[in-house]
């Protein structure tokens, strides 16, 4: 059973108010004590054992009086101490009652976990933390959330992945839990009115899991209108710090992926993928024409620098652009172009990453050898791996990172 990010927040505020709690107390029990130790100090300094002769001779006088003042200064420093824990607790006490007052807002305000709750309470809900041989009900906030472009002729391109760089099954679910990396195909609905495809999809996705389903009607000349459905159904449903898009003839190594990108998660709008500047195509019926070439300038020029679209990866806040803004953003004949153009005019940090389009073995392999495994891997003349169904697994065997990269992975 997956808790709703409200619940896992209030778990979060409780353990906060218990923090607090514990600090005020504490703070008190350190006062109590010194209030006592004082009042050691006060009995010895004014309860002194009687004189055998009754008399009481000027020098112990002297002595005496200069007692009864430093009780006096004890007395006024206890006094400023007491009102300054007053006010720390004072303080701590507000700061309960704005978590409290939180917490009621998630538990009764938030329709998910209205939902979630039905008639349940708070109280019913699953431990959330458990021994280490137990698995956390709690998951960790997503790191990546990874697009795979496919299509419905693309089940055995799809198979082929879930043969070598994808996680099947437990494995898949136990990368999301534990690193945060999830990853789906990503697939539209189809234009004919039999919906025999549809289905063939949904029995594929209720077999493996791993199919992420769009508002989008499936076509080679939509891929730039895919692509931010593509972000406005990831984000909505994922509050991720970074998104990928790679296509499904790509190989990909997902732990050397999520560390080429950690290396900029403190950063808010950053692009990052193999940056190009190619030919603006004019002429008509030609791979990659370009009908609204006359925007770019003189015949013969590039485009603006963009990443390749074999794969690339956004930040958060990019994705969030994306989606509120896809109804005006503006669609060119190739993908990649497309979403260049809707970052181009936005403060974003450019990322040249090599490791993100290295070629097949050889190349990759070479690199592998030497200690330099890369992010991802494909062919610049087949737009991916050239017969991706049939050379993936020599790419993953010659190519693909240890289990160790993956699985201890620091994110």
């Amino acid at each position: 059973m997956r808790i709703p990010q409200s619940i896992e927040f209030e778990f979060i505020l409780n353990l906060e108010k218990e923090r607090l709690v514990s600090r005020a107390f504490s703070k008190l029990s350190k006062f109590g004590n010194s209030n006592f130790a004082l009042g050691i100090l006060f009995s010895k300094r004014i309860w002194g054992p009687p004189e055998s002769n009754g008399r009481i001779t000027f020098p112990r006088q002297y002595n005496q009086e200069k007692k009864l003042s430093s009780v006096s200064d004890a007395c006024e420093t206890k006094k400023i101490q007491e009102e300054d824990m007053l006010g720390e607790f004072n303080k701590a006490h507000e700061a309960i009652r704005s978590l409290d007052s939180s917490i009621a807002k998630i538990r009764f305000e938030l329709p998910s976990t209205k939902a979630f709750l039905g008639t349940r309470k708070i109280e019913d809900l699953p431990t959330m933390i458990t021994t280490d041989s137990e698995r956390t009900e709690i998951r960790r906030k997503p790191f990546i959330v990874i697009g795979i472009n496919t299509a419905f002729s693309g089940r055995r391109r799809r198979d082929s992945i879930r043969e070598t760089w994808m996680p099947q099954g437990e494995k898949l679910l136990r990368l999301e839990q534990e690193k945060g990396i999830i990853v789906r195909f990503m697939i539209g609905h189809s234009a004919t009115s039999n919906r025999i495809l549809d289905r063939a999809v949904d029995l594929e996705d209720a077999q493996h899991k791993d199919i992420l389903r769009l508002d989008h009607i499936e076509g080679y000349h939509e891929l730039s209108a895919k692509t931010k459905d593509f972000f406005a159904t990831a984000v909505a449903q994922w509050d991720a710090e970074f998104f990928v898009k790679v296509d499904d003839d790509v190989h990909v190594n997902l732990g050397t992926l999520a560390a080429t990108l950690a290396r900029h998660r403190l950063k808010s709008r950053v692009y990052i993928g193999c940056m190009k500047s190619g030919p603006v195509l004019h002429r008509k019926n030609v791979k990659y024409h370009e009908p609204e070439f006359w925007k770019f300038g003189e015949a013969g020029n590039k485009y603006f620098r963009h990443a390749t679209g074999q794969i690339y990866a956004i930040s958060k806040d990019l994705a969030k652009y994306i989606a509120n803004n896809r109804r005006i953003l503006h669609k060119y004949a190739n993908e990649d172009v497309s979403l260049g153009a809707w970052l181009i005019g936005l403060e974003v940090e450019h990322i040249d990453e090599r490791s993100m389009c290295c070629g097949t073995p050889p190349e990759c392999e070479w690199k592998a050898q030497a200690g330099n495994v890369c992010a991802a891997s494909f062919e610049w003349s087949c737009s991916g791996i050239c017969r991706s169904v049939e050379r993936i697994k020599l790419v993953h065997s010659k190519c693909g990172e240890s289990a160790t990269t993956l699985w201890g992975a620091l994110l």
